[in-house]
């Protein structure tokens, strides 16, 4: 007696289709799995045991050789154990095979045969539809496998639910879509008085997708303006909120099939891994870095991070790619991020204070900024300086400029950007934004004009550019052109450019 189910494995985002390959046959009673899977896949056999004895189905005793094809295909979680379960129903004939065959199937079963929620769902749903397939999920995913689109969803509380509705005594309603989270409260940038250069340098930042590196005593409010930019930024598209949410889909992160619009800010704390950050670990799950695809990655206290760990982003800061790399698996994920960071001058943070000096003045700085290389700070766009609030700046009402009239300008700037460069790839990726624009095509688009060209042919000399810091002065350059809706970049656009790229070299 055989059987056969169709599942998923997850490399990255991609999905890889697994067949699980059931045989009973004459022989000593044994429940063997085969297919390079790991500990967790290994476990199912118990799980599946004990969920069929719980609805009073025994196993017959046979060999059962479970297969998981390809066998030179890694697998691992526990959303192998519904597909197994229904293979061996499938086997023993509790279950017709040709009904269950269309379907793709993944879902956790607990010892009592009620189905658990699984990771990865909606790629795997994606990946369903491609295939002509429709998909069996348990109850709790079935939310977020209805974003895929047109495809029949089987969503069981349990497994007696599911073998009820192949029997025909009872029927599965299809699941509903989750929220779709658009709008919401978000930190508004007028709770933020004073600081006007700083929320310019913010306003850039936003336009064109530009790293930032803010530079502050503390208490001047860098961690507040960082809170203020996914307010600034525009919504994610359909196709850029599907591929964010698939993400967080196979992290676990897709709570109650939840689909957000908005883009993600992820702050993590300075104690993370490289394994935390750029993902990796036993599974190759994906990192912060991978998490904050096509939003914002805000690390806090710069050079407090592991000087392993800032090295480590230099990778998808660069390529918009995290590569995971182990000796059985290589998987890629797409970190297309917006990189800001803030930072003290100086370890006690009170550099130039004098009412505060620092005591170990000018060591104090020269250490703590050596923390973070001259090739990462290479790749940061805009570095500003954040002075500390003066009393006066407290006492001001609340500035005019709302979040609203500066997201229009930057919502402006994003949509010439859009159109500018329709059509355009980068290592096989849509070129979205100014950020992301290289070689002939950035020399093209972000050419000076007459006047402005001398200017940015001395600063080369005098600040000592490299060749990427004169690229990202052209990016940011366009951006500023962009946000006044000028075609040209004129000297003023390429000043304020070199601007921010001289306090990298002064400061």
């Amino acid at each position: 007696m055989q059987a056969q189910i169709k599942t998923v494995a997850f490399q990255g985002l991609d999905v890889r289709e697994v067949e699980v390959q059931v045989m009973m046959a004459a022989g000593l009673p044994a429940f063997t799995i085969v297919g390079l899977a790991d500990k967790s896949v290994a476990e199912s056999k118990e799980r599946v045991r004990a969920a069929l004895t719980s609805l009073g189905i025994g196993l017959p005793p046979k060999r059962i050789t479970v297969n998981l094809a390809p066998a030179d295909l890694p697998k691992e979680g526990a959303h192998y154990d519904l597909p197994i379960a229904l293979g061996i129903l499938a086997a023993m004939g509790v279950l017709p095979l040709e009904e269950i065959g269309g379907y793709s199937v993944l879902g956790e079963l607990s010892l009592d045969g009620s189905c658990n929620p699984v990771s990865g769902v909606l790629p795997a749903a994606v990946d369903a539809v491609a295939r002509d397939r429709n998909i069996i999920c348990p109850a709790a995913s079935g939310a977020e496998a209805a974003w895929a689109g047109d495809l029949e969803i089987l969503a069981p509380s349990s497994l007696l639910a599911l073998i009820n509705h192949f029997k025909g005594t009872q029927v599965l309603s299809p699941p509903a879509t989750g929220d779709l989270l658009d709008e919401g409260m978000m930190a508004r940038l007028e709770d933020i008085k004073g600081q006007e250069s700083a929320k310019r340098a913010l306003e850039v930042a936003a336009a064109g997708g530009h790293n930032l590196l803010m530079t502050g005593p503390p208490g001047s409010g860098k961690s507040m303006l960082a809170a203020r930019l996914p307010g600034l930024l525009p919504q994610l598209d359909a196709a850029e909120a599907l591929e964010v949410n698939m993400i967080a889909s196979i992290a676990g992160e897709m709570k109650e099939g939840r689909l957000s619009r908005r883009r993600p800010f992820r702050d993590p704390h300075h104690s993370a891994s490289v394994a935390a950050l750029v993902g990796g670990g036993r599974n190759a799950r994906p990192g912060e870095v991978s998490l904050a695809h096509l939003g914002v990655l805000f690390l806090d206290e710069l050079p407090e991070f592991n000087r392993q760990v800032l090295e480590s982003l230099r990778q998808p800061v660069e390529t918009g790619k995290a590569v995971v790399a182990r000796a059985n698996l290589h998987v890629t994920y797409p970190a297309r991020i917006q990189l800001v960071a803030a930072m003290n001058p100086c370890r006690c943070g009170h550099l130039d204070d004098p009412e505060q000096a620092c005591a170990r003045a000018p060591r104090c700085a020269q250490d703590y900024r050596a923390k973070i290389s001259g090739p990462m700070l290479d790749r940061i766009d805009i570095h500003i300086e954040v002075p500390a609030v003066s009393a006066a700046d407290l006492t001001l009402p609340a500035p005019r400029e709302t979040t609203e009239i500066v997201a229009k300008r930057i919502r402006a700037a994003r949509d010439l950007q859009r159109q500018r460069y329709a059509g355009g790839e980068r290592d096989g990726m849509t070129i979205r934004t100014n950020a992301e624009a290289e070689g002939e095509l950035l020399e093209r688009v972000a050419a000076p004009d007459a006047r402005a060209m001398p200017l940015l042919q001395d600063a080369i000399g005098k600040l000592k550019l490299s060749a990427r810091g004169y690229h990202r002065v052209l990016k940011v350059a366009r951006t500023l052109a962009d946000l006044e809706g000028s075609e040209t970049i004129s000297r003023p656009h390429v000043a304020e450019a070199l601007e921010y790229r001289r306090r990298l070299i002064t400061g």
